[in-house]
């Protein structure tokens, strides 16, 4: 299956975003800077260290928090809890329940967790009217993790209907088991995956690695230190990933949605556009659109949202992302992979540690302090 399709009327039913691609973009020294429209951000709920957000059924926005536990946002804030996993998981590190996703029409519900040993965990539910169904309950996949740290745990749908996982290099500094390049291993990687196409999932015919006898078939996409978040485009199918620096750079990676995967953006040999530790640039090494050093506040890029909502005009097709450290809503303005423009929203959400989209294409802020925000006009 080979599906590369505009998916702007499926959006607005199933919230999905569309699919990744092949590029030689690099990062652009001379970016001008970017429109800032006056934004805001509006408290709509707290919550216990807030992680990951999905659009869910019926128009609404469900909520994973870090402890394990997942609550849907209404008027009046977050209800209770629709799903708890607090006893399998832990906070240590960068461990706990990581990412969440439904599939297309809402008909499962996936969750991503690093379990009680560590071991990065995809979980698969049926949803029935809406609700969760817990006795349907079972594994997808999981990958050991040898370190408590660069867990990734993103997971999101394309438009094709295959579930992608973002997979960190597996933890420490420096890459010390070269995951990265290593094509045999899954971590340092994007993965896409047929969830209900076998037991326990099934691997993509056009997968970029299939039938190579040197490389995983689950690999999308390759040389990612900590993909902590990525997302696709809901009008353009573009796919951005915001990959997490060792201690100079932090990068944007993008890819157009007619790429057929296999894309390396060059870690552990890489950081960013330049070398690490002695590294030799790969001949087929991918550089980020987007790159900033940590000379200033910043220390470890969020990966955000191209924003497709109705509310702010002015900020239409502009991607917008964090950093941890930083706080500061940063936007990038990019025709055909090439960034066009670099700005600041002038507003800061804390220690934002993910973004989420709704139904509507409104963008939420997710910050460990426990608000979620969304981006409205000033």
């Amino acid at each position: 299956m080979n599906v590369r399709t505009r998916t702007s009327a499926v959006i607005g039913t199933i919230c999905l975003a569309a699919s990744l691609a092949l590029s030689t973009a690099s990062a652009d020294e001379s970016e001008a800077p970017a429109q800032a429209p006056p934004v805001a951000l509006t408290e709509v709920a707290k919550a216990q260290n807030p992680i990951a957000g999905t659009a869910g059924p019926g128009g609404t926005l469900w909520v994973a928090e870090r402890a394990g536990t997942v609550r849907v946002l209404g008027k009046q804030g977050l209800g209770k809890t629709v799903l708890d996993i607090s006893d399998e998981t832990t906070t240590d590190g960068e461990r706990g329940l990581l990412g969440i996703a439904f599939s297309p029409r809402f008909t499962h519900f996936y969750i991503s967790y690093t379990n009680l040993e560590g071991t990065s965990t995809i979980d698969e539910f049926a949803v029935r009217s809406g609700r969760i169904v817990p006795d349907t309950r079972r594994t997808v996949l999981t990958q050991a993790q040898p370190y408590a740290n660069h867990n990734g745990g993103d997971i999101r749908f394309g438009p094709d209907g295959y579930l992608y996982i973002a997979l960190g290099d597996g933890g420490s500094g420096g890459d010390p088991h070269g995951n990265g390049q290593n094509l045999d291993t899954l971590l340092g990687k994007l993965l896409r995956i047929d969830p209900r196409g076998g037991t326990p999932y099934a691997i993509p015919k056009d997968n970029p690695f299939v039938g190579d006898p040197a490389a995983r078939d689950e690999i999308w996409a390759y040389g990612l230190r900590n993909p902590w978040r990525f997302s696709f485009d809901s009008d353009k199918g573009d796919l951005l990933i915001g990959d997490v620096g060792q201690s100079d750079w932090e990068e944007i990676d993008w890819a157009p949605a007619s790429s057929k995967g296999g894309e390396n953006y060059g870690w552990s040999q890489m950081e960013g556009t330049h070398p690490f530790r002695g590294g030799t640039e790969p001949a087929n090494h991918v550089p980020p659109v987007h790159e900033y050093d940590r000379t200033g506040l910043g220390c470890s890029v969020t990966g955000g949202f191209v924003y497709r909502g109705e509310s702010i005009k002015a900020l239409q097709g502009q991607y917008v992302f964090s950093d941890y450290c930083d706080g500061t809503l940063r936007t990038l303005q990019m025709e055909n992979g090439k960034v066009t423009g670099v700005g600041d929203l002038g507003v800061s959400g804390g220690e934002v540690i993910s973004f989420a989209e709704g139904c509507n294409g409104e963008l939420y802020v997710l910050a460990q302090s426990g608000s979620v925000f969304r981006v409205d006009p000033a």
